[in-house]
């Protein structure tokens, strides 16, 4: 039996009663149902959307994004639906354009914009930070064409958003780790920094011992997001001392980004790391607050 249906259709077809549905199951969106104790899924939510628009809609943004399997997405994510004109109930964010019939793909039946066009929509439709994080995830998981895309920006050129799509597609970088990762990399890139290298490996001989989040190997530079696990769970600190002391020893200057951190100040310590190198980082070096 389908984990989530449409209540009208269930009821004709005899899958369920009106008072089984009332009984043991629980609403989705309006007319759309789903067992009760089943543990829903973005998967279920974006079936459920779709459902919704009488199956004339196409998922899309972060939900087809995750559905590609990108990471980091959570699951009670708005599912954006491109396609379709009627109005939707909340969770679910509708979009009117009109969508090429290759921009259109098919994961386990559900209709979803491919990799090129998701990455098209995501780079326009959310904040800029964002922006360059789930672009980041989605290339992680696997890469997609970004000559592809610019070529959609190009056919679209007055659509919204499509300056700051423009300017994020040359940063993305499927080595990010995490959204924070990107997040980090924009603010380097936004005060001025070279662009660093992401998951550098740190060898020992031919077998590597390290891979850093953020690095410039030439100067022997690297900065590393701690999340919160790292600073909660004893046996992953301890790890992690050990991990910098060994970088230490091989000459590395580490800069440990937290999130309570502001970035004037953790930018400030990378700047004096890569002078101290002798990187050109200009003296008077903007560091506007933009992580």
């Amino acid at each position: 039996m389908n984990r989530v249906i449409l209540g009208g259709e269930a009821v004709r077809a005899g899958v369920a009663t009106r008072h089984e549905l009332r009984r043991d199951y629980t609403t989705l969106y309006r007319g759309v149902f789903v067992r009760n104790g089943v543990e829903v899924t973005l998967r279920d939510r974006a079936v459920g959307a779709w459902l919704a628009t009488g199956r004339q809609g196409t998922i899309a943004g972060v939900a087809a994004a995750a559905l590609h399997g990108a990471p980091w997405v959570d699951v009670d994510a708005p599912i954006d639906v491109i396609g379709v004109r009627r109005r939707m109930r909340e969770g679910v964010v509708v979009h009117t354009e009109v969508l090429a019939a290759d921009q259109i793909t098919s994961l386990g039946g559900l209709p979803v914009t491919t990799r090129v066009r998701t990455a098209f929509d995501l780079g326009r439709h959310l904040g800029r930070t964002e922006a360059l994080a789930r672009l980041d995830a989605l290339m992680w998981n696997q890469r997609f064409d970004i000559a592809e895309v610019t070529e959609l920006a190009d056919l679209s050129p007055r659509l919204r958003g499509i300056a700051q799509l423009r300017e994020l597609l040359p940063l993305v970088d499927g080595g990010a780790a995490s959204p924070r990762e990107s997040a980090i990399r924009l603010t380097l890139h936004d005060n001025g920094f070279p662009r660093p290298e992401t998951q550098f490996p740190v060898l020992d001989g031919s077998r590597p011992v390290a891979f850093l989040d953020l690095a410039y190997p030439e100067y022997g530079v690297a900065v590393e997001y701690d999340g919160d696990h790292h600073r909660t769970d004893r046996r992953t600190y301890v790890k992690d001392i050990a991990r910098l002391r060994m970088l230490e020893q091989r000459d590395w200057i580490v800069i440990r980004v937290i999130a309570e951190d502001r970035p004037d100040a953790w930018l400030s310590r990378v700047a004096t790391a890569l002078r101290k190198r002798g990187c050109p980082i200009p003296p008077g070096i903007v560091t506007t607050l933009s992580a």
